[in-house]
Order: C-alpha cells, then sequence, then structure tokens
C-alpha cells in the first residue's frame, strides 16, 4: 500500500514526545503527528488526549524526501463545508466583566495615552527600585 499525500489512514500510537506522537501506518511505516495538529484547540500536554497504542485516523499532510512523514489527526475529522475550525470567542462578547454595560470601543488615541501613560509609570517605578538599590539621591556613602 503505498501512502501518498492527502490520504487518510488508520494508524497505531507508537510513541509520545513532548512536541507530538509517533503514529505506525500499515505497511510498517511510521509518521509524526505534531502536537499542533492533535486537535483543534491548544494542547498543551499531549498525554491527556493520546496513549501509546491508541487506534487513530489520520491524514498524510506530507511526506519530505528523506522520508519523513507528517500526519495530522485534526485535519482526518471531517467537517461540514465551509467550517475550518471552532469559531473563537469575540473578545467584546457578551461575557463582559462590566455589569451589563460595554464601554465604546477606544480610539487609537486613546490607547496609545493610555499605553503612554503606563509605561511612564512603569519606567519610573523601576528607576526608583534602581536608584535605591544602588544608593542613588543623597544617600550616605561610608
Amino acid at each position: 500500500m503505498s501512502i501518498e499525500a492527502g490520504s487518510k489512514l488508520q494508524g497505531k500510537v507508537t510513541g509520545i514526545t513532548h512536541f507530538g506522537a509517533f503514529v505506525e501506518l500499515p505497511g510498517g511505516s511510521t509518521g509524526l503527528v505534531h502536537i499542533s495538529e492533535v486537535a483543534d484547540h491548544y494542547v498543551k500536554d499531549i498525554n491527556e488526549l493520546l496513549k501509546v497504542g491508541d487506534e487513530v485516523t489520520v491524514k498524510v499532510v506530507n511526506i519530505e524526501k528523506d522520508g519523513k512523514i507528517g500526519l495530522s489527526i485534526r485535519k482526518a475529522v471531517d467537517r461540514p463545508e465551509g467550517e475550518s475550525r471552532p469559531p473563537r470567542p469575540h473578545p467584546r462578547s457578551s461575557n463582559n466583566r462590566g455589569g451589563g454595560k460595554s464601554r465604546p470601543a477606544a480610539s487609537f488615541e486613546d490607547k496609545m495615552s493610555r499605553f503612554l501613560k503606563d509605561s511612564e509609570e512603569r519606567l519610573s517605578t523601576i528607576k526608583r527600585q534602581t536608584e535605591s538599590k544602588r544608593g542613588g539621591r543623597g544617600a550616605k556613602r561610608g
């Protein structure tokens, strides 16, 4: 059985690393499912989703010249047409913490002035801390 990019196959997880899982394909060849290709959501620990010995359906993403096979579990899942990933929540959605009233969107100038103010406050705090550690501004030596 020849393995081609784009084909879906059944495989068995043979090894797990912090960056992905190795899957044995029909015919004895092995490919890698990168951790970013395991699920549609962020995966911090691959061990929460896969174990050695699990049977998985994978899609062959690419085959390198040196024979390495790139696989994807999330691309092997059939989705309705037009939907590529689950929708992300909008940052200004209804779950604001502002007691029901949403603030109007800040203009660029408002955001920039707030940023500058915060930056100046942080910088002055850092300068004060540094000067106190060095014994600056009139600290007596000796």
